[in-house]
């Protein structure tokens, strides 16, 4: 039995220190991509106007999207909500472009992963204070609930979050590139 238990604890602890560095952090960074990158990635295209200006000049809906409540009290007028309004629907708008982009080619992932997890629960509380979905809840027997998909969605980024990009990433490769130099340094030399 204790070959045994030594055999499990070898191979497991093979496979946590050498295989999950890599695997972990990769595979979350595709699985976001692969299940969310085209959906923020179109969902940010119906905010935006035309051209390269229409980043600036958001379309009406954008506003109904993000702050639907506020929207309604002024009569779905946005140019009466005012310039904070705007600025957290810019910002909104331009995160859901920008923050997929840095997570796929993993550049600065770490404060990527966690502005996109704070984006995915202010757009949650939006769809249910807002839009009247409804959130259901956890241990319910219903994997469809809001909640359980959100919650699956956030798990990799809490994982970029803590564990980095992993070493298929912009993040790993400019690493790289940083160790020789700190090699290099007078305090590193040999004596």
């Amino acid at each position: 039995m204790q070959r045994l238990v030594a055999l499990h604890a070898r191979i497991f602890t093979a496979l946590e220190t050498h295989l999950a560095p890599v695997l972990l952090p990769t595979l979350a960074r595709f699985l976001f991509v692969a299940a969310l990158f085209l959906y923020y990635w179109n969902a940010g295209l119906t905010k935006i106007g035309e051209g390269l200006t229409g980043l600036f000049r958001l379309e009406p809906g954008a506003y109904v999207q993000i702050l639907p409540r506020a929207v309604e009290a002024v009569g779905y007028d946005p140019s009466a909500l005012g310039p904070l309004a705007r600025s957290v629907v810019l910002f909104g708008t331009w995160s859901e472009f920008l923050l997929p982009i840095l997570i796929a080619v993993g550049l600065f992932t770490r404060l990527a992963a966690l502005g996109m997890t704070g984006f995915v629960l202010v757009q949650t509380w939006v769809d249910v204070t807002g839009h009247g979905a409804a959130l259901g809840q956890f241990f319910d027997r219903h994997a469809d609930g809001l909640i359980d998909i959100r919650a699956f969605w956030v798990f990799p980024l809490i994982l970029l979050v803590l564990k980095g990009a992993g070493p298929l990433s912009l993040d790993a490769l400019l690493a790289r590139r940083q160790t020789p130099s700190a090699a290099l340094t007078p305090a590193s030399q040999p004596r």
